[in-house]
């Protein structure tokens, strides 16, 4: 036990103090800490102590790499890199401006309007955010819309897009866990169609607290609503085929990406907005954000690989059994420890370093992988608009830079509030979750 809690608190230290990246800080001290447990010490330091965590980590890289699971993540990375290119954002952020507009607080609506529906073909949380800031930001700011409201459904719209299918969060919880990637698509569907009622009810209250928060816009015509819809009509049907195919069984998540990478391939030479240089742009794009995760797996594969051997999921477990509470208590101790790692740890970092540790807890109280997976998510997005590390703040800081970041986390704190309320009830109704995995075809 010793050794584990030296590894933990050497890793954060690596981390938080040194800024090391996590994904080289795991891969150092799941490669010694390996080492260590099998016999290296100070005073025997030979060649041949080295040869088990070397071949360890070894296998680990080469498996990683041949793994032809692992080639959904750089095919919906470029699906979603070829849907932002092609200027889609501002197409879904016009078709709900027309049927949102004339409310109070209709413009901060539609921005989360469109960012669920970018988040369907971009699975990242961080390029949803980026993106619909210039997109949105402009006309809230026309119609005098609070800093505070404008900026925070930008944020917290943003969150969206780690856990509506297809996303890249649950592809490498689906990896860590071995828990099936098209199950887990499934059971993030509602839970993230919740959250984006819940998020036009905090515009709601907002605006209910202070009607010149944000000021309704003039009414459109039904003519220019179907107007609207039409240049939607593209990205729709890409998420119909994509996610449709897989629910339905017709071809698996591998086959569904590339089939997505090609249709966004498709839409953005037909809107004529992919020339050579940016088309080499968006690959190579897609190429560094996909060997960042690559690496970034392969580290959080080989410090997995030191805890399961050191014995801590299995002192866990005993541990846990050995207490006599109800396994929802067990539950609601992990997300407390969720939340509170989510204001000091970046959101993918907490992911990795818990999942190995908290997964086979779960499982042995009974609990379904599927459904931790999207709850283990949900906590992860509240974290992205969490003070004081909140990603989807720091990212709205840096491109409004007019806007402070104190009146960003203020302007969040109603949807904080409906992230809490929907993680409850995910937690709390279990069947949310695992409704639609329970329909779809093998």
């Amino acid at each position: 036990m010793t050794l584990i809690l030296t590894g933990f608190a050497v890793l954060l230290i690596m981390i938080m103090i040194f800024r090391i990246p996590i994904a080289f800080s795991m891969g150092v001290v799941g490669f010694f800490g390996f080492a260590v447990l099998n016999g290296l010490t100070w005073d025997n330091i030979d060649s041949f102590r080295w040869k088990i965590p070397l071949s360890m980590a070894s296998n680990r890289i080469i498996d990683t790499v041949q793994d032809y699971g692992l080639s959904i993540i750089p095919l919906f990375i470029l699906m979603g890199n070829l849907i932002t290119r092609s200027g889609l954002s501002k197409e879904l952020y016009n078709a709900s401006y027309a049927f949102l507009c004339h409310r109070k607080g209709g413009l901060a609506m539609a921005t989360i309007v469109a960012c669920g529906g970018f988040s369907a073909v971009s699975g990242s949380s961080l390029a949803t955010a980026a993106t619909m800031a210039k997109v949105s930001m402009p006309p809230m700011r026309k119609y005098g819309y609070s800093d505070a409201l404008a900026t925070a459904s930008i944020a917290a719209g943003g969150t969206l897009g780690i856990l509506i299918p297809p996303s890249v969060m649950l592809i490498v919880y689906g990896l860590l866990t071995e828990t099936s990637i098209r199950e887990l698509f499934a059971a993030g569907l509602i839970p993230g169609i919740l959250g984006i009622i819940l998020y036009l009810g905090a515009v709601k209250y907002t605006v209910w607290r202070d009607p010149k928060a944000g000021p309704s816009a003039e009414r459109m015509s039904w003519r220019d609503r179907l107007q609207a819809l039409k240049g939607v009509r593209d990205i729709l049907g890409l998420f119909a085929l994509v996610m449709g195919g897989i629910y339905l069984g017709i071809f698996t998540p591998t086959e569904a990406a590339g089939i997505g990478a090609g249709g966004a391939f498709i839409i953005a030479l037909l809107r004529r907005s992919l020339s050579l240089s940016a088309l080499f742009k968006t690959l190579a794009d897609s190429a560094r954000t996909s060997a960042t995760l690559f690496v970034i797996v392969i580290g959080a594969l080989i410090f997995s690989d030191f805890i399961n051997r050191a014995g801590l999921p299995s002192m866990m477990v005993d541990f846990v059994l050995s207490m006599d509470v109800a396994p929802i208590m067990v539950i609601f101790v992990i997300l407390m420890i969720y939340i509170i790692l989510g204001m000091v740890l970046e959101s993918f970092s907490m992911l990795l370093l818990t999942i190995p540790v908290f997964f086979p807890i779960v499982a042995e109280l009974g609990y379904s992988l599927v459904w931790f997976g999207v709850v283990a998510v949900i906590v992860v997005e509240i974290s992205l608009i969490t003070p004081p590390v909140g990603m989807n703040v720091f990212v709205l800081s840096s491109i409004i830079k007019d806007v402070r970041t104190g009146t960003i986390f203020k302007g969040v704190l109603p949807f904080w509030i409906a992230d809490l309320l929907r993680l409850l009830i995910v937690v709390v109704l279990v069947p949310l979750s695992l409704w639609l995995p329970s329909l779809i075809y093998d």
